[in-house]
C-alpha cells in the first residue's frame, strides 16, 4: 500500500513539473531593422520605422531627451529644431527580451518670428511689452550692485531706431549710481526657442550689461530653483570677454555653468548674441558663431516658460570696482527677436 502511494505522488510530481514547463518560450527580438525618412519641407517631421521578429513594442529614444512607446515601430516625430540627431529604438519581446538599433540623421526646421520690439517707435520703451523694476538689491534680486533702477527717461529711452539703458552717476535715493532694468514678465514668455538681439555695450570700468532670462516660477520657487539664462553678460573690467551663463540649483552665483568668447569692439560697434535653447541644449552665440553649449535635461528647471530682462548694473558681485572717473555710460540695443 505504500508503495502505491508513493508512486502516486511520483506520478502527480512529474506531471505538474511537465505542466509548468510546457508554457510559450519567450525568445528574443531579431532582424531589427530602423530607417527614417526625413521630411524636406524644413518642418521637422521625420517618419521612423522600426520592424523586428518577435518584437511587441518599440521603445523609440530621438536624441533629444524624447522617449515615445511605439507597439507598432512606425511614428511620425516633429523636432523643434535644427540639428544633427542618433535615433535608438529599442525593439522588446512580450517577455522583456529587447535588441536595439541607433540610426543617426539631419533634421532641418524652418524658425518663425513669434515676438520682437525693433525699437523703432521714440520715447519710453513700448508698455505692451515689457514691465521695470524699479530700486535697488534689497528688494531680492540684487547683487550688491550701487545702481538705482528707475523708469526715467535719463536711464531708458528709444531714440533713433535703438533702446537705450544709460547708467548715470548720480546721488539717488542712497544709491551713487542709477540705471534700467526693463523685463517681459507678465507680457510675454516662451518655452524653447532662438533669441537673438543685437546690441552695443556700455564702456567703463564696473560697468555690467546683461541680456538675460529667467523661469516664470521665479515668484513660488525663487531663485536658483526657476532656472536663469544669461545670453549675454559683458564687465568693464575684462574688455570684450562675453560670457554665457546657465544657474539652476547646486549651479549658481560664483558656481554657475558657461563659456565665454573673446569679441572685438563691443563697445564700438553691434554684435548680434543669441542663444537657442531645446530640449536637449542651449547654445549660446555671438554673431552666429557658437562658443559654449550646455546640455539640458528633464530633471533641469530649463523646460518652462522664460521671460526676458534687459539691465545695466554697476559694481557688484561680479562688476567689481567702479573705475572712479566713470560718469555715464549706455547699452544700446537695436532690437530683439525670438523665434520658434
Amino acid at each position: 500500500m505504500k508503495n502505491c502511494i508513493l508512486l502516486f505522488f511520483v506520478v502527480l510530481i512529474s506531471f505538474s513539473c511537465k505542466k509548468k514547463s510546457s508554457g510559450v518560450t519567450d525568445t528574443a527580438p531579431s532582424n531589427l531593422n530602423l530607417s527614417a525618412v526625413v521630411s524636406t519641407d524644413n518642418s521637422g517631421n521625420v517618419e521612423f520605422t522600426a520592424t523586428a521578429t518577435n518584437a511587441v513594442n518599440y521603445e523609440y529614444d530621438f536624441g533629444n531627451g524624447v522617449f515615445q512607446n511605439v507597439p507598432s515601430g512606425k511614428v511620425t516625430y516633429k523636432y523643434p529644431a535644427s540639428g544633427n540627431y542618433t535615433v535608438k529604438v529599442t525593439a522588446k519581446s512580450s517577455g522583456g527580451q529587447s535588441v536595439s538599433k541607433t540610426i543617426n540623421i539631419s533634421v532641418a526646421v524652418a524658425l518663425t518670428l513669434v515676438w520682437a520690439d525693433e525699437f523703432n517707435t521714440p520715447g519710453a520703451p513700448d508698455a505692451g511689452r515689457w514691465n521695470y523694476d524699479i530700486g535697488t538689491g534689497s528688494n531680492g534680486w540684487g547683487n550688491n550692485e550701487s545702481q538705482y533702477y528707475t523708469n526715467r527717461p535719463e536711464n531708458v529711452v528709444v531714440s533713433n531706431g535703438t533702446l537705450k539703458i544709460t547708467a548715470r552717476r548720480e546721488s539717488f535715493s542712497g544709491s551713487n549710481f542709477t540705471s534700467a532694468r526693463i523685463i517681459t514678465k507678465d507680457k510675454f514668455s516662451f518655452k524653447y526657442g532662438k533669441v537673438e538681439a543685437r546690441a552695443k555695450l556700455p564702456v567703463g570700468i564696473g560697468t555690467w550689461p546683461a541680456i538675460w532670462m529667467l523661469g516664470n516660477n521665479i515668484s513660488t520657487v525663487g531663485w536658483p530653483a526657476c532656472g536663469e539664462i544669461d545670453i549675454m553678460e559683458h564687465v568693464g573690467a575684462q574688455l570684450n570677454k562675453i560670457y554665457g551663463t546657465v544657474h539652476y540649483p547646486g549651479f549658481s552665483g560664483g558656481n554657475a555653468v558657461g563659456g565665454t568668447v573673446n569679441v572685438s569692439n563691443v563697445t564700438t560697434e553691434f554684435h548680434v548674441y543669441a542663444v537657442e535653447w531645446t530640449s536637449a541644449a542651449i547654445k549660446f552665440m555671438v554673431d552666429g558663431t557658437t562658443f559654449f553649449t550646455f546640455n539640458n535635461t528633464a530633471a533641469l528647471p530649463f523646460n518652462q516658460n522664460f521671460f526676458m530682462i534687459l539691465n545695466v548694473a554697476m559694481g557688484g558681485n561680479f562688476g567689481g570696482t567702479i573705475d572712479p572717473a566713470f560718469n555715464s555710460s549706455a547699452m544700446e540695443i537695436d532690437y530683439i527677436r525670438v523665434y520658434q
